[in-house]
């Protein structure tokens, strides 16, 4: 946010800032005349001490020529690029393949080692499947041979774990219901497949906990997309066949708060997590 400037105190700023904007992409006062359909002695008359700010009109135009923002120009902004660049910039979509591995994710991991990581997965969480049920959900889409892909997708959890990230987990209760009686996306998933699941779920939220916290929301009262929110850094939507990142910090903010929002109104706490894990065994048939 920008502190509030007293108008008498733009003119100044103005004129610092355009000839700041000027010398960075070396155009001349003759230049910027041409560029903006005004004389010479007016763009002269802009750089000096005591001259008033100019009217919207020129204020603009000397702004679309230097490739700046008016606003920061005026002192209005903290920020010199154009809105357009400033959110070229803030927001991507980028292609989320259906892949054990997918190099952008990782690389996401990476930028934000340290940090927190919050995660709503769009199934079960990648980084707490067994190594069966990895191979169940991913063998159509594995380009490598099974065991190379899969030697190299634990290796990445290997790194993820020890990145120093503390990770908060949101999944909705209806997913692990679903898991546990075989049903929907798992349909087919052998019951001993899925009791091995839900007994590692269990053994790692009781040793990982606080650094690992996993809670469940009910989806009939708060809905989420799949969402992960790299620290401060970023916050990803998952699509489907694409990733819409932002990177601007008040949406990542907005998003942070939608994610703290569902484990304040979580209908299993991650206290509470292990022994929902032991109830939803009992349900494996």
């Amino acid at each position: 946010m920008v502190d509030k400037v007293d108008k008498r105190d733009r003119a100044p700023i103005f004129r610092a800032r355009l000839a700041e904007a000027m010398a960075g992409r070396k155009v001349s006062q003759a230049a910027l005349a041409r560029l903006t359909g005004v004389d010479r002695s007016t763009v002269s008359a802009l750089l000096q001490p005591g001259t008033r700010l100019p009217n919207a009109q020129l204020a603009a135009d000397c702004a679309l020529a230097l490739g700046i923002s008016a606003d920061w120009l005026l002192g209005l902004s903290g920020r010199p690029e154009p809105i357009a660049d400033l959110l070229a910039a803030s927001l991507s979509l980028t292609e989320a393949p259906r892949a054990l591995i997918d190099e952008r994710i990782f690389g996401w991991h990476q930028e934000a080692a340290g940090y927190k990581i919050r995660h709503v997965p769009a199934t079960l969480p990648d980084m707490l499947k067994t190594r069966a049920i990895v191979e169940w959900e991913y063998a159509p889409q594995l380009g490598r041979t099974e065991e190379q892909a899969i030697g190299a997708f634990e290796d990445r959890l290997k790194w993820m774990r020890g990145a120093g990230s503390d990770y908060e987990i949101a999944v909705p209760v209806h997913e692990l219901a679903a898991f546990a009686t075989g049903s929907g996306y798992y349909e087919g998933l052998s019951p001993d497949l899925r009791l091995q699941q839900l007994r590692h779920l269990m053994t790692l939220c009781d040793q990982l906990y606080p650094s690992l916290r996993l809670c469940l929301f009910d989806a009939r009262r708060l809905f989420s997309a799949p969402i992960t929110v790299f620290g401060p850094l970023l916050a990803v939507i998952y699509l489907g066949r694409h990733y819409l990142a932002f990177r601007d910090s008040a949406r990542v903010e907005t998003i942070t708060q939608h994610f703290d929002f569902l484990v304040r109104e979580a209908e299993v706490g991650a206290r509470g997590i292990v022994g929902h894990l032991q109830g939803l065994c009992d349900r494996v048939r």
